[in-house]
């Protein structure tokens, strides 16, 4: 599935993702300022959540309460050297507790992953986003 969108649909496009999303964990690629944060934060908003979704870089992982009282997990992995890093701050527990995961950079970690969905954003010339999501 593959969609193209501004920043002015982003709301919409996270309810459509949300719609196509059969499993609780979702990987995210995408460069730099590609809208990988801005999209998971749309995407914890239509969850629910009850705090804003902030980039995890330096914290790793930042969990996110919904009114529903059910959590949301959203992981950053970029600074993560190995896979035993990530199994040090417990990801197997996360990543096996039937909440959202929602992992940016996850490429280290995918040996991990026995079933999850992997969406892919690129930024387009025109501003524009290029949303596939696998």
């Amino acid at each position: 599935m593959q969609w193209e969108y501004t920043l002015d649909q982003l709301d919409e496009i996270a309810g459509s993702v949300l719609e196509h999303l059969s499993h609780p964990i979702v990987c995210f690629e995408g460069s730099l300022g590609a809208g990988k944060t801005t999209l998971i934060k749309k995407i914890c908003q239509k969850l629910g959540c009850e705090d804003t979704a902030n980039s995890p870089t330096f914290s790793l992982i930042n969990p996110y309460q919904t009114s529903q009282a059910k959590w949301v997990y959203h992981f950053d992995c970029y600074r993560l050297n190995t896979i035993e890093e990530a199994l040090d701050f417990g990801v197997d527990e996360y990543l096996d507790s039937g909440n959202w995961c929602f992992i940016e950079w996850p490429e280290l970690i995918l040996p991990l992953l026995d079933q999850h969905h992997y969406i892919k954003i690129e930024a387009l010339q025109d501003g524009k986003r290029k949303l596939t999501l696998k």
